[in-house]
C-alpha cells in the first residue's frame, strides 16, 4: 500500500479532567453520569450531534424488551434512562413487553437534561483517533474535529466506542470477530401514514410468536422452549409474499423482522427489518456499502409493507438512523472474558458491579428472562492487559462468542457502563489505577446510585 508521511505538530489540550468517556451510547452515557455523581470531573466525547448512541443515532428504540413480570433487574442509570424518557414524554408502552419503548428523537432531549444536570463537559462533534500515552499509561485522547486536532487530558479514559477504539489503538489485546462470523448490521427506520386501527386489527388477526423467527437467514434461532407461543411484533408474510411476487429478489429473504411502537398519530417505529451480514464496523468502506445497501433494502421493504400488510397502504418512510447499527466487532482480551457458561448458568463473581437478567439475544439464540434467572457482570471484563489508566465499556468488555450476545444488548451496556463510571471515580479520588481500586468502595457506591449487584 502506497503511504505519505505526516508531518510532526504540536496538538493543543483544550481540555483536562478527572475521567474522560469516549463514545455516548447506553454505556458511555450511564458511565459518565456515573462517575460524574460520584464526585469528579467528567468530560463526555461523540463523534456524532448527539448523545444515547444506539437508541437515538440508529434508532433502536427497545432498550427493555426484554422486560416480563418475573424478570429481575440492575436497577440504577439503565432503569433511569426509560423513566427520564417517560417523564418527558419520550416513551410509550413496548409492544412485547412490560416496558417502555423510548423515542428516539426524544431521548436525544432527555440525554441532554442528563448531561447538564450532572455537571458534565459536553464534548460533541469529536472524533477519537489516538490516545495520548506515558510508557503503557494513557493519559488522554487526541480528536479530530472542525476545529482540527486536539487534545483531552483525564486521570481515567473510558472506552466506550463500541469496538473498542481507544483499547485498541493504545496497544490493548483485543479480539476482532472475523467478518464472516459477525452479527448482521442493521438499517433501522421509521414510518408515517400508517392506519394504526387496521394495522392492529391485521395483528390481532394473525399474531405472530417467537415460533415464527424461522425459515431463513438472520431467523432462524434455538430458544429454550418457553419462548415459543409468547406474543412477538414479528413481520415476515407480507416480505415472503413480495418474493413471491417478483417485488422482492429471492436473495433477500433475510428482509424481515419486528416493529417497535404503533403511534395514534400514524409512526410506526423502530423497523428493525434489514439485516447485512458480512459488513465490518470497523471497516469504513464497508459500512459505506452497508448504509447504501441498507437503505436500498429498506425501500423494498415499505413497498412490500404498503402492498401486503394491513394499514401500511399508505405509509411512507419517516426517517433513517443516522447511522447503520452495529452489533459486533472487537472485544476487548480482558483479565476475565466472560463465557457462555456465565451467561446461560447465572454466573457469579465476588467482583461484580451489577446483575443483568437471563437475555441472550444473538448468534442465532434468543432466551428471554421470564423466570427470574439473572448473572452477575465481573469488573475484570472491563480492565484490559498490559494497559493501565483505561477501563473499557458497553459491548466490546471481554468475553466470547454467545457471552457477547448477552452483553452487547443496551441495557447491559448501561450496567457496566455505571460500574466503570464509579470505579474511575474511585480510581480518581483514590490515585490508584483501576486495576488496583477497592472493589468494596465501588460496590457500596453502586448500591448507593440505586445498582443491584447480587
Amino acid at each position: 500500500m502506497r503511504q505519505i508521511t505526516e508531518p510532526a505538530r504540536k496538538v493543543d489540550v483544550v481540555h483536562e479532567t478527572d475521567v474522560v468517556v469516549v463514545g455516548s451510547g447506553p454505556g458511555g452515557l450511564a458511565a459518565a453520569l456515573a462517575a460524574a455523581r460520584a464526585g469528579v470531573s467528567v468530560a463526555l466525547v461523540e463523534r456524532l450531534g448527539c448523545f444515547g448512541g444506539n437508541i437515538t443515532a440508529v434508532g433502536v428504540e427497545g432498550f427493555a424488551w426484554y422486560r416480563h413480570e418475573a424478570t429481575i433487574e440492575a436497577g440504577g442509570i439503565g432503569r433511569e434512562f426509560e423513566d427520564r424518557a417517560r417523564e418527558m414524554g419520550a416513551a410509550v408502552p413496548e409492544s412485547q413487553s412490560l416496558s417502555y419503548e423510548i423515542d428516539s428523537e426524544g431521548f436525544k432531549l432527555v440525554a441532554d437534561r442528563l448531561v447538564e444536570e450532572a455537571g458534565i463537559r459536553p464534548m460533541l462533534h469529536r472524533q477519537f483517533v489516538a490516545p495520548v500515552m506515558d510508557g503503557d499509561r494513557i493519559t488522554g485522547i487526541v480528536t479530530e474535529s472542525k476545529a482540527g486536532r486536539e487534545a483531552i487530558l483525564g486521570k481515567v479514559v473510558i472506552d466506550a466506542t463500541g469496538d473498542a477504539d481507544v483499547a485498541h489503538r493504545a496497544g490493548a489485546p483485543v479480539n476482532l470477530t472475523p467478518r464472516e462470523r459477525m452479527m448482521a448490521a442493521s438499517v433501522m427506520f421509521h414510518l408515517a401514514g400508517v392506519d394504526k386501527r387496521t394495522f392492529m386489527e391485521g395483528v390481532r388477526a394473525d399474531p405472530q410468536t417467537y415460533r415464527d423467527w424461522g425459515g431463513g437467514g438472520e431467523w432462524t434461532i434455538e430458544t429454550s422452549g418457553k419462548e415459543d407461543d409468547m406474543f412477538s411484533p414479528f413481520i415476515k408474510k407480507p416480505f415472503d409474499r413480495a418474493i413471491e411476487e417478483g417485488l422482492i429478489p429471492p436473495h433477500l429473504n433475510t428482509i424481515a423482522g419486528t416493529w417497535g411502537a404503533m403511534h395514534d398519530s400514524g409512526e410506526l417505529t423502530y423497523m428493525n427489518l434489514i439485516h447485512l451480514d458480512g459488513v465490518d464496523g470497523t471497516d469504513p468502506d464497508s459500512l459505506t456499502r452497508g448504509e447504501m445497501e441498507g437503505r436500498r433494502q429498506a425501500m423494498l421493504a415499505i413497498e412490500a409493507l404498503k402492498r401486503f400488510m394491513p394499514g401500511c397502504a399508505a405509509a411512507r418512510l419517516r426517517n433513517f438512523g443516522m447511522t447503520i447499527g452495529i452489533r459486533d466487532t472487537r472485544k476487548l482480551d480482558a483479565v476475565y472474558n466472560m463465557t457462555e457458561r456465565d451467561v446461560r448458568e447465572q454466573g457469579r463473581f465476588g467482583d461484580s458491579i451489577g446483575i443483568y437478567p437471563e437475555f441472550i439475544d444473538g448468534y442465532g439464540i434468543l432466551i428471554l428472562p421470564t423466570t427470574g434467572r439473572y448473572m452477575q457482570l465481573p469488573y475484570r471484563a472491563m480492565l484490559p492487559k498490559k494497559l493501565r489508566g483505561l477501563l473499557v465499556a458497553g459491548r466490546s468488555i471481554g468475553g466470547d462468542r454467545i457471552a457477547h450476545a448477552a452483553t452487547r444488548n443496551m441495557s447491559c451496556c448501561a450496567v457496566v457502563g455505571q460500574g466503570a463510571g464509579v470505579a474511575a471515580a474511585q480510581a480518581v479520588r483514590s490515585g490508584r489505577d483501576p486495576a488496583g481500586i477497592d472493589l468494596t468502595a465501588v460496590q457500596d457506591e453502586l448500591k448507593r446510585q440505586g445498582v443491584r449487584i447480587d
